[in-house]
């Protein structure tokens, strides 16, 4: 069953109370921090063009991509959803925004040329539910990224699915549009699965059910950093998303940033 489709056209709404301006804002500092992208669209050669460029890896409906389109970045959007896609191009043709987006899997992913910054955030990576293929992923986004460029994401940890959402029913029943989520962790192969009801109104009191399965894996910290050193890049930066402080035993979503390795101007 392919996933975000029907999902596609509520994800925005279901998703409200994403805090997409603090992760704007905090991608905005760890680019400033260790990377080589800059927020100006005065890029006076090709290197330029090139260093500024800024990859949205799982970009989804483009809300983040647009925001950092405004904070003045060259923005390229990847996605595997045609569905994602299409509302993202909505996006886009009402900003008037010069985003460029690509219907692409993140296993094949296929850039123009390198780029300054990649930024998967939103737990896409745990999608990927086997780690040759992560790795592989790891490899072509540092073969893609100008040198001295960067590679920022998150994931959910193995102890979120254990020992958190695992096992669990979440609902949330709104006016126009209803949702019935169902976990199911299975700790063998560290693999969570969530069935996804919708119930979305369409004519007065009528409404249309539609459901997706997801499957995501939880990784450990030690596992991703491995990954991403074998795969050539450079650990540079491991937090907790959620307190900005260090990894704990109990962090649910850990950022990481990675440099690219390997080439020179």
């Amino acid at each position: 069953m392919k996933i975000y489709q029907d999902f596609a056209e509520v994800y925005d709404e279901l998703m409200d109370n994403t805090p997409y301006v603090f992760w704007g804002e905090r991608l905005e500092q760890l680019i400033r921090k260790y990377g080589v992208s800059t927020s100006g669209r005065d890029a006076g050669s090709v290197l330029d063009s090139e260093r500024n460029l800024v990859v949205d890896l799982g970009c989804g409906t483009g809300t983040l991509t647009e925001l950092m389109y405004q904070k003045g970045y060259d923005m390229i959007g990847v996605d595997v959803s045609e569905a994602m896609l299409n509302i993202a191009l909505k996006k886009k043709e009402k900003s008037g925004s010069e985003i460029l987006y690509l219907q692409q899997d993140m296993r094949e992913l296929e850039l123009y040329g390198t780029v300054g910054t990649v930024f998967s955030v939103c737990d896409s990576l745990n999608y990927i539910l086997e780690e040759e293929e992560l790795q592989d992923i790891f490899s072509m986004v540092n073969n893609y990224l100008f040198p001295g460029g960067i590679f920022i994401f998150d994931f959910n940890t193995d102890y979120k699915y254990r020992e958190v959402i695992g096992e669990t029913t979440i609902a949330e029943n709104r006016e126009d549009c209803s949702f019935i989520w169902e976990n199911f962790y299975d700790p063998e192969e560290e693999i969570n699965e969530y069935d996804l009801t919708v119930f979305v109104r369409e004519e007065g009191e009528s409404f249309r059910r539609f459901t997706e399965t997801h499957f995501q894996r939880g990784y450990t910290v030690g596992q991703m950093l491995a990954l991403v050193e074998s795969a050539g890049m450079t650990v540079l930066e491991v937090t907790d998303a959620d307190t900005g402080e260090r990894v704990t035993d109990t962090s649910q979503r850990v950022y990481v940033v990675a440099g690219e390795h390997g080439k020179e101007i």
